[in-house]
């Protein structure tokens, strides 16, 4: 075959190819119908571990690399157990009947639970100043003050600044339904949520630990802040229970405590890893012909930490009460680096990578 049929031919096995993987999503569906009429889990690690053994076999016998098998079994197992997920989601949603209002629905958060709320039932209305939602299934108004706000679920999906401000206004109307936010932080909303105590209202604070664009919440986090009502920390719960994201149910201060490591550290890091790299005066392509492993990974995970918004970011490290507490931590460590490498220190230079050997396998054990 001479070149253009050899690239037809690949284009009508890439055809094929993709063909099987729609016939696999279709299996994935009744799979999904089969555990829930079961009652067995979405997740089965056994048969996954099964599976990705079979591919590397299969793909030794025919020449093929093991390594490349498993990554693409990995893909389609991760796209069977979001169609399974949506499904089971979809099935034992509690909604149905039930009104669900979304405060700053058209931000990212905001449409993310208003498409989850709506997979579940739930007749969702959206009141975001800044503009219509896309989906026109839902109701909308611009300003959520003009509402009755006789809703089932109210959600707080706007910046913290503004979320306090909400939260404290929605003290004073007093609403029936369960009311969260999702803010990343606690500590600057104490204030809102303390008032909707004092006021009566079924209260609690969720922190999902994913992003807008994420669409299997396996693996994933939630956690629930648990204000005293434990009616409204339940109903926080329930809406994750037919996912497979991990529940943590924790206080307020010790939410803030932890995310100032969880992710005021991280995104610190990776700050100060590409302002470094910004000012170094090495031009980025030069960079890159010399890359390893090390660095392009971090590089690939900066990269995405300097595609999000500043502003949330700014958030994250000034409004959190214990913020300043991993920022300090950072700026010894790296003190202790310089100390042990400009000085020669050997021993201690080893002692700090032993010391994290040691924490990052409790960490692996423990997860």
């Amino acid at each position: 075959m001479n070149l253009q049929e050899i690239r037809e031919r690949l284009s009508e096995l890439d055809r094929q190819v993709l063909a099987l993987v729609a016939e696999r999503q279709r299996l994935s569906r009744e799979v999904a119908e089969a555990k829930r009429a079961e009652g067995k889990a979405t997740r089965d690690y056994t048969r996954e571990r099964e599976v990705l053994m079979q591919a590397r076999a299969t793909a030794d016998s025919l020449g093929v690399s093991p390594v490349l098998a498993e990554q693409v079994m990995r893909l389609l197992i991760r796209g069977s157990l979001t169609t399974q997920e949506r499904i089971r989601v979809a099935a034992g949603g509690r909604g149905d009947g039930k009104t669900a209002l979304i405060i700053g629905g058209t931000g990212k958060m905001g449409r993310w639970f208003s498409d989850f709320m709506a997979s579940q039932g739930y007749t969702v209305t959206v009141a975001d100043p800044a503009r219509r939602p896309d989906n026109a299934a839902y109701a909308y108004i611009a300003d959520w003050r003009e509402s009755s706000l006789d809703y089932d679920l109210i959600v707080v999906a706007t910046p913290l600044k503004i979320a306090n401000v909400v939260l404290q206004e929605l003290a004073g109307r007093k609403p029936r339904g369960i009311v969260f936010d999702i803010g990343s932080l606690k500590t600057p909303l104490r204030q809102g949520i303390d008032a909707l105590q004092s006021a009566g209202v079924k209260v609690t604070s969720v922190h999902p630990m994913f992003g807008p664009d994420t669409e299997l919440l396996s693996g994933r986090h939630v956690i629930f802040i648990d204000m005293g009502n434990r009616e409204a920390v339940q109903a926080a719960q329930e809406l994750f229970g037919s996912t497979m994201a991990k529940q943590v149910v924790m206080g307020l201060d010790e939410h803030d405590r932890l995310i100032a490591y969880v992710l005021g550290l991280s995104h610190a890091l990776n700050i100060a890893f590409f302002t470094a790299l910004a000012e170094s005066g090495e031009a980025a392509p030069r960079l890159a012909q010399l890359s390893s492993t090390t660095y392009d990974a971090q590089v690939d995970v900066a990269t995405r930490v300097a595609a999000e918004s500043p502003d949330l970011y700014f958030e994250i490290q000034h409004l959190n009460d214990y913020g300043r507490e991993s920022l300090q931590a950072l700026r010894g460590a790296v003190e202790k680096l310089w100390q042990s490498v400009s000085t020669g220190d050997a021993p201690q230079f080893t002692a700090m990578m032993q010391q994290g050997r040691e924490y990052l396998a409790g960490r692996v054990r423990n997860d």
